[in-house]
């Protein structure tokens, strides 16, 4: 950066297309980690290029250049609340952190490095991902304080304990690492829309086990989107709480660009308004993942993926403010 005074305001539309330029999260400033602006960044979007711990269908590794490029369409003002989050907030593109396709050990590694750095620059991050398996370092990197609690948006409970005979890290298994670590506080972690068929219900029966509420997708259409996001709220308290949404949540109906979709999920509407009731918790960070391009060429996930990011955006500002 060469000027003394950085604008964190993202880049009207009404001055420059929002099809031209160089593409950043949202048309934010970009600052590297590295940079002396970072002291002023109190929000940072960072994208996690990663799908190493993908079992079946890859292309999650390219959500977030995609998802960059269609957050382009995002504008300042939320449609209900009325939040400017880039009013309140410094907010930033961080660019990508560093992985390795070729070493899941290595990437794992890179990536806590990179969080961690973040946490003690006082950065809160918003990640793009990438495959579920991310989130485990991203959690190794924030939680040096104690254990964090946790709200899940997902099809599945990713607490299965190996895959492949004893393959412990896979995008099914980062929630069961993270709860033997010590990152997360099972009794604070709320999984809600789990759905679709299954091997076995190991990860469902070591889950309730530990303590977590596993809400599967009938009980929250029964029980009501607002009991259950009020019961979510109720669990994790205001104690520091993650929150991970897997685009997978959401009906392939609404976004089919995903590596393993299941019928009979969330509309984008009902995503919405289940994010929006995350306002006042004691956030430290979300991300967004499993955003696979290559099934979906048309960008229409990507779309509803930085949609949710931008109402995650919104409560991870206001509860800065």
């Amino acid at each position: 950066m060469n000027s003394k005074t950085l604008s964190f305001q993202p880049v009207s539309g009404m001055q420059v297309p929002r099809f031209a330029g160089i593409p950043t999260f949202m048309r934010l400033p970009h600052v590297a980690l590295e940079d002396a602006h970072i002291s002023q960044v109190d929000i940072g979007i960072i994208g996690v290029p990663w799908d190493g711990g993908t079992t079946n269908r890859p292309g999650a590794r390219h959500g977030p250049r995609q998802l960059r490029d269609y957050s382009t369409m995002i504008r300042a003002r939320h449609p209900v609340s009325g939040m400017m989050p880039f009013e309140l907030r410094n907010c930033a593109d961080l660019g990508d952190c560093p992985v390795n396709p070729a070493d899941t050990m290595d990437t794992l590694a890179r990536v806590t490095d990179y969080y961690k750095a973040l946490h003690n620059a006082g950065v809160t991050p918003l990640t793009a991902g990438g495959d579920h398996m991310i989130s485990l370092p991203v959690l190794r990197g924030l939680a040096q304080g104690g254990p964090l609690g946790m709200i899940h948006f997902d099809a599945h409970t990713d607490l299965f304990d190996s895959y492949f005979d004893g393959c412990k890290f896979t995008h099914g298994t980062p929630f069961r690492r993270a709860i033997e670590e010590g990152l997360l506080d099972p009794k604070r972690v709320v999984q809600i829309g789990i759905r679709g068929t299954t091997y076995d219900d190991s990860d469902l029966i070591w889950g309730r086990q530990q303590g977590i509420r596993i809400i599967p997708i009938e009980e929250v259409y029964e029980t009501g989107i607002d009991a259950i996001m009020h019961e979510a709220r109720a669990i994790v308290g205001q104690g520091p709480t993650y929150v991970t949404f897997d685009i997978d949540s959401i009906d392939p109906a609404y976004a089919p660009g995903t590596g393993t979709p299941e019928i009979g999920g969330f509309t984008t509407f009902e995503a919405q308004k289940m994010v929006r009731q995350l306002d006042g918790l004691n956030l430290v960070g979300a991300d967004l993942v499993e955003v696979s391009p290559p099934f979906d060429p048309t960008g229409g996930t990507a779309w509803v993926g930085v949609s949710i990011m931008f109402e995650l955006l919104c409560v991870l500002a206001g509860r800065q403010s």
